[in-house]
């Protein structure tokens, strides 16, 4: 099960740290995913570490604004969020997928599990 939890309401500008709570397995040997869905819109992948740690990518319009990690101790993974913009504005969920090919990494079909979303606020 994921746990996706920090969202809030933030000032343009601000900063948020998601965290995905993996219970019931490790999860260190799955990829991770987090993706967006404002209302209205299509769901939008934000960012991925590949299970193997040496892939990450990113969607262009967060690129050097947002960092994802992974904390093995704790069996969560990350997602930090810097000079969020009105547009960053959704609901965010946390997806994961045990092994797979990095080329995946974008594609919300590929992941198995998902977790119940945290809601992003950002105010003009």
């Amino acid at each position: 099960q994921l746990q996706a939890s920090g969202g809030g309401l933030v000032q343009a500008g601000g900063s948020l740290r998601l965290s995905c709570a993996a219970s019931g397995r490790t999860f260190s040997s799955y990829s991770m995913g987090w993706f967006r869905q404002a209302p209205g819109k299509e769901r939008e992948f934000v960012a991925a570490i590949h299970w193997s740690g040496r892939i990450i990518k990113y969607v262009d319009s967060v690129k050097g604004r947002c960092t994802i990690s992974r904390d093995f101790a704790k069996n969560t993974v990350n997602l930090q969020m810097n000079s969020l913009k009105p547009e960053d504005a959704a609901v965010y969920s946390c997806a994961a997928r045990e092994g797979g090919s990095a080329s995946n990494l974008m594609l919300a079909s590929w992941y198995y599990y998902w977790g119940q979303g945290t809601q992003v606020t950002v105010s003009s």
